[in-house]
């Protein structure tokens, strides 16, 4: 390409990055604003520190547990002759399809004296178990069984040969489901909001409910981006610099499965129990109010109106995300130096901010500096761009990667300007690429609360406010349809990521 065209496309993404660089300039303007007198002593008291010790508790208690889950959970289903091992696969990843407030309300319709920490570990494993499982069992599939036998031909039982060999080549799959399951743990709201557990993202929530976009919220999104920021870095300590490629295919076999024997009993229960509590419990709970609610809860009006302003709503932001995604995922695959990954890892760091920050940052520059578009749907857009650009950023990459750049070279040769030759040849074939990262950032946007709920114009309704506003009012049964119908629109999500699961294995 030109290098005019060039420019203008580095000029687009850099313009992208700024706007996603808005939250946290947002985070540090406003600390030297408030000042640190006022700042200390809102960071610096006592109920921060019940929120800290609240996090720290979730986190040291939730992470470790669903790790172990889920290391156990894939070695079941991807390495032993477990009955109905691909079933089981399958109903492992199947919770993604329920968003983390409806497995609240699914238990604390079931069982009301559910709440505190315990409950929330509880739930909260349940919920996030498959962004460690889908990783693991990834990689379970893709190890060498050469060097599990090589070690075992050495003298290693099989206890050895798994903590030694196998155990050591899942860090990074470990480290990086550890690490999107703790990040959802600080930015998530409605879950422990319903269960009463009172983390960082509740806290400002309550704040801005009562006091708008007061200090005391922006203080307390400032600790929690730093929560986040720590967890980065922990994530990048534990994870180390080893090299875990090899030269040369492999040995050209598949894996050969362990077998349980008079175990097998036994194995069957972790998934068997994992699937009625994370997905019976739901089930169960949905069908225990449609029945008790009978046709007078689905008021058909109501619902059909929530459904076509989310539709709406998760259609131009998805398709708005992944036109500002594009030149980021253009520059770093035809142009890739420290400039392009500079501006690629503004996009990225959007995954790791939690929404209610990103929230709390618009409302603030809303009201401050362009007031008209305080509480309106444009807003509300761009806090869709900012929380779903790395979803649109990873499905649109991997689709200009399988365009060649001599089609482009060859096009420009024909008279086509460097602009024409992007769209009529790289867009065409990297489309697939791109609606994947749109109907992933708008499946995102089908579910998403916390943003919705602070920055919606008042009289919008969409499935996730309306079933958050009749739940909280324990209007149980009138809550049920719109979970139905968000859960039914989650299903395709699941779909696609068991999908690239099995396409990248067989790769």
């Amino acid at each position: 390409m030109r290098a005019d065209g060039r420019t203008a496309i580095y000029v687009l993404a850099a313009v992208v990055s700024i706007l996603a660089l808005f939250p946290l300039g947002f985070i540090i303007w406003i600390t030297i604003e408030t000042g640190w007198a006022t700042a200390s002593a809102l960071v610096f008291r006592p109920r921060v520190g019940e929120l800290l010790a609240n996090t720290v508790l979730l986190l040291v208690c939730a992470i470790p547990l669903s790790a172990l889950l889920a290391v156990t959970l894939a070695w079941l289903t991807e390495r032993t002759d477990l009955p109905g091992g691909r079933l089981w696969s399958w109903l492992a990843v199947a919770p993604l399809a329920i968003p983390a407030f409806l497995h609240s309300y699914a238990w604390v319709s079931m069982t009301p004296s559910i709440h505190g920490l315990g409950g929330s570990v509880l739930v909260a494993v349940l919920a996030y178990l498959p962004f460690l499982y889908l990783p693991l069992a990834a990689q379970l599939r893709r190890l060498d069984p050469g060097i599990e036998d090589a070690a075992a031909s050495l003298g290693l039982g099989p206890w050895c040969v798994f903590f030694r060999v196998v155990l050591p080549q899942l860090r990074l799959a470990l480290c990086g489901g550890s690490l999107l399951v703790g990040l959802h743990l600080l930015a998530e709201y409605g879950l422990f909001a319903m269960l009463r557990f009172d983390t960082f993202t509740t806290a400002i929530v309550d704040q801005f409910q009562s006091a708008y976009a007061g200090p005391a919220a922006h203080m307390l999104a400032g600790v929690l981006v730093v929560c986040c920021l720590g967890l980065l870095s922990l994530e990048g300590l534990v994870r180390g610099n080893e090299r875990y490629a090899r030269v040369g295919p492999g040995a050209a076999r598949p894996q050969s499965l362990r077998r349980l024997g008079r175990w097998t009993p036994l194995c069957l229960l972790l998934p068997a129990g994992m699937a009625v509590l994370a997905l019976g419990v739901p089930t169960v709970t949905l069908i225990r109010w449609l029945t008790a609610g009978g046709a007078g809860v689905w008021q058909s009006q109501a619902l059909a109106s929530a459904l076509g302003e989310t539709l709406l709503l998760a259609l131009f932001g998805g398709v708005l995300t992944t036109l500002a995604a594009f030149p980021a995922a253009w520059l770093s695959v035809r142009a890739p130096g420290r400039t392009a990954r500079a501006l690629e890892a503004c996009h990225y760091y959007l995954g790791a901010l939690p929404g209610v920050v990103v929230a709390l940052a618009l409302v603030t520059i809303t009201v401050r500096m362009v007031r008209p578009f305080y509480q309106t749907t444009a807003t509300v857009l761009v806090a869709y761009l900012l929380l779903f650009l790395p979803r649109a950023l990873v499905g649109l990459r991997a689709g200009i990667a399988q365009a060649p750049v001599e089609l482009e070279r060859a096009a420009m040769a024909l008279g086509r300007s460097p602009l024409q030759a992007v769209w009529e040849i790289t867009l065409r074939l990297a489309l697939p690429g791109a609606a994947a990262g749109a109907a992933l950032a708008a499946l995102g946007i089908t579910t998403e609360l916390t943003a919705t709920l602070m920055l919606a114009p008042n009289g919008t309704r969409t499935l996730a406010t309306e079933f958050w506003s009749l739940a909280s009012e324990l209007d149980y049964a009138a809550a049920a349809p719109y979970a139905v119908v968000m859960v039914l629109a989650s299903m395709p999500l699941v779909l696609l990521l068991r999908m690239r699961l099995d396409r990248a294995v067989r790769r």
